[in-house]
């Protein structure tokens, strides 16, 4: 068992709809502790940053603007192999192929406004959270 963190969003489609303390009853149900939170919207510059990775996709234009349409809440999770955890309660990018009692599978509205954004990987948390939190925003 590891003590890790893992990056987390609350995307635009799940804020707009008020279901930002459900999402976060769930992680923290599973065992993650939120020890950073900040809710805002995403630049332009900011969200093509990020998803750089899908910049040669045909829909990573459609990711930008969604990802910019409404505000987003940012975080950082903490807890017991916090990545796979927070995956397992996120559920399947596709809602459905999510698990029932999934956080997409009962909020998503399709598979781009899936509500949430995890981290896939340690490396990528620590990537992911550096890239919205200075150290000193995330508590102890």
């Amino acid at each position: 068992m590891t003590l890790e963190r893992t990056f987390s969003i609350i995307k635009p489609d799940a804020t707009r709809r008020n279901l930002t303390g459900q999402i976060n009853a769930r992680l923290e149900s599973a065992g993650l502790r939120i020890v950073a939170q900040k809710r805002k919207y995403l630049s332009e510059k900011e969200a093509k940053a990020f998803y750089a990775v899908h910049q040669e996709r045909p829909f990573f234009d459609d990711l930008v603007a969604f990802m910019t349409s409404g505000p987003v809440v940012l975080q950082v999770l903490e807890g017991t192999n916090a990545v796979l955890v927070n995956r397992e309660v996120m559920g399947a990018t596709n809602p459905a192929d999510a698990a029932k009692g999934t956080i997409r599978q009962e909020f998503a509205e399709s598979i781009e406004a899936n509500s949430v954004h995890g981290s896939d990987s340690p490396e990528n948390a620590a990537i992911e959270i550096s890239y919205f939190f200075a150290g000193c925003e995330i508590t102890e």
